[in-house]
């Protein structure tokens, strides 16, 4: 089990990159890989609003892309926190 690390909470992230930490998290701890393809099936805003999320989480250290696929689905991986970058 992954789960949520609280301090997700105190890097003042805008709501939607939240949001789209914790529907991470969620797929992780279900054993479900963490992709676009996985995330767009949850996801309730934009594709757009979604990528920018991603790659917010990416920047920040909090999610590392593993790789993609011919047909574009990005497969992710949840960083430890220690490597998050406030």
């Amino acid at each position: 089990m992954v789960s949520m690390n609280q301090k997700i909470f105190e890097m003042a992230l805008p709501v939607e990159t939240i949001s789209v930490y914790l529907l991470c998290c969620g797929l992780a701890d279900a054993g479900k890989p963490i992709s676009t393809r996985n995330l767009l099936g949850i996801w309730n805003s934009t594709s757009d609003a979604l990528l920018l999320s991603l790659d917010d989480l990416e920047n920040r250290g909090i999610l590392f892309l593993v790789f993609t696929d011919q047909e574009k689905n990005t497969v992710y991986e949840l960083c430890d926190s220690r490597e998050w970058k406030f």
